[in-house]
């Protein structure tokens, strides 16, 4: 029996009924399938989107640390840690590959920081001839290095008169009505900037040229970096005993005690290895060093503090000015060459 003429009527269960390519493509999909290759890239998708998950989780937890950081320190880790990695590359690669390119880098660091404090100063209500202070600092820092020792000296007077004469004839010049007391202040102030900034890192230059110089200063500046890495990460894990709280509130005495072992691990480390003293002789150039770059770090905190400023500038951030980065290693070069020039005889 048919419907048309020629056409079978089909009798049976609908389920016997041909597939279409829809229904096909539908049971491919709800099977599941036994493809290894396929099985494997399910695998893939799934390690990968775990590790994504850990990597987000890690980095919100880091993010989550660092931003407690910065509201301890008021720096942030991330951005410091990069700086101080390029800093300490040109440091190392100019001592150790090009030694005379660390004298271009040190009056570059001087002579910003130069600028740094006089314009501090100068906001503070100083009056400071920058551009005076610069030339004597340039000559002064270069003197070092390429004059004899008595020349040396010689030019360190002539510098701090150059900058004291330079104010008082500009103050005379002015005619403003400054009281004597600030006109003094003024003079001071003058004599102090090339002293402290110009005339130390003039030591870092005679130390520089001695024989072996270049070791011996990349050895007191991996000193100071050492106690200043070992104070942050002391006084930020376990400070609490506030070290000098009215001229710098973050420092701790656990900080310190960090600081101590850690400059003292690296003056052995650097003076057997680098230098080719005795350990005792490196435990007291880590100590020593410790000393002075402690001094060096109040001593500019407190000159802050006086001015009213967080930090010299905002030129390094993460780290403040570049005199926020000098002022343990300024004092440190002094002790340094008064080391190199005790040792010596003992290593002959």
């Amino acid at each position: 029996m048919t419907d048309e003429p020629g056409q079978p009527v089909e009798h049976g269960d609908p389920a016997s009924a041909p597939l279409t390519r829809k229904d096909a493509a539908q049971a491919r999909h709800a099977t599941p399938s036994t493809d290894p290759g396929a099985a494997i890239q399910a695998q893939i998708r799934a390690a990968r989107s775990d590790f994504e998950h850990k990597v987000e989780h890690a980095r919100s937890e880091f993010d989550e640390v660092n931003e407690r950081i910065k509201e301890r320190t008021g720096r942030d880790l991330i951005v410091a840690t990069l700086i101080g990695l390029a800093i300490g590359a040109t440091l190392v690669g100019s001592l150790v590959f090009f030694s005379w390119l660390f004298v271009f880098f040190a009056l570059a660091a001087a002579l910003l920081a130069v600028f740094e404090l006089g314009r501090a100063l100068t906001t503070s209500g100083r009056r400071v001839d920058v551009v005076p202070q610069l030339i004597a600092a340039g000559a002064l820092i270069l003197s070092g290095f390429f004059l004899d020792l008595w020349l040396h000296w010689v030019l360190v007077f002539v510098a701090v008169a150059f900058v004291i004469s330079w104010r008082l004839v500009a103050q005379m010049s002015a005619r403003d009505g400054r009281t004597y007391g600030d006109v003094l202040a003024d003079v001071l102030t003058a004599g102090f900037v090339q002293l402290y900034v110009p005339f130390l890192t003039s030591m870092t230059m005679i130390l520089l040229r001695q024989d072996d110089g270049e070791w011996w200063v990349l050895a007191f500046i991996i000193v100071v970096v050492a106690s200043d890495t070992g104070a942050y990460a002391s006084g930020l894990t376990f400070g609490r005993t506030k070290m000098a709280p009215r001229i710098s509130p973050n420092k701790t005495w656990e900080g310190f005690a960090g600081a101590a072992v850690a400059a003292t691990v690296a003056g052995i480390f650097v003076g057997m290895f680098m230098l080719g003293v005795h350990w005792w002789m490196g435990a007291i150039l880590g100590i020593v060093v410790l000393a002075t770059a402690t001094v060096g770090d109040l001593g500019e905190s407190m000159i802050k503090r006086d001015m009213g400023i967080k930090d010299m500038s905002s030129w390094l951030p993460g780290h403040g000015g570049v005199l926020d980065r000098l002022d343990s290693v300024l004092p440190s070069a002094v002790v340094a060459l008064a080391l190199y020039f005790l040792f010596t005889p003992w290593m002959t």
